[in-house]
């Protein structure tokens, strides 16, 4: 189960119209403790932009999983509740869960979630959906499967 990191940068970017202002974003990054999290924020930050960089925080993220679409320029916070059943007390048991979801709209990020917890077979409720400022995800692995069966390497005789 990965572990993400809420990483906040700050550094001088450029606008659209050449003006140079001071920006603060936010990153989730999943990552195995807060040094690694710091060092694939400032790598990423290096990537994107020439000058001064500064990572001002880094927090143990509550999200546990994230919901990725293609299409989805903003990512949307959710709050779950799972219903689970206290096999000891014999009481229902409300449990909190925070997704991630990549969506334009909040009825696309809606659909998505939904879709995305199809999986679940407990009742659950969604308690609130909002705009989020994570401005990118990071996960630890990036996948790289060829799209192109020719792509694939095959076995020589």
């Amino acid at each position: 189960m990965p572990v993400w990191f809420e990483t906040k940068a700050k550094y001088v970017k450029t606008d659209q119209d050449s003006r140079e202002r001071k920006v603060s974003e936010t990153y989730l990054i999943d990552a195995v403790n807060c040094t690694e999290a710091e060092t694939r924020a400032r790598q990423l930050i290096l990537e994107q932009i020439r000058g001064e960089s500064v990572v001002t925080k880094i927090s143990q993220s509550n999200i546990i999983e994230i919901f990725p679409s293609e299409s989805g320029e903003y990512w949307w916070k959710a709050k779950v509740s799972l219903i689970t059943i206290d096999e000891k007390a014999g009481k229902e048991k409300k449990v909190n869960n925070y997704f991630l979801v990549s969506a334009d709209t909040l009825k696309e990020a809606e659909r998505n979630l939904s879709e995305g917890l199809s999986y679940v077979l407990v009742p659950y409720h969604v308690e609130s959906i909002s705009l989020s400022s994570i401005v990118d995800v990071l996960p630890y692995f990036e996948t790289a499967i060829p799209t192109n069966p020719e792509n694939i390497p095959q076995d020589q005789e």
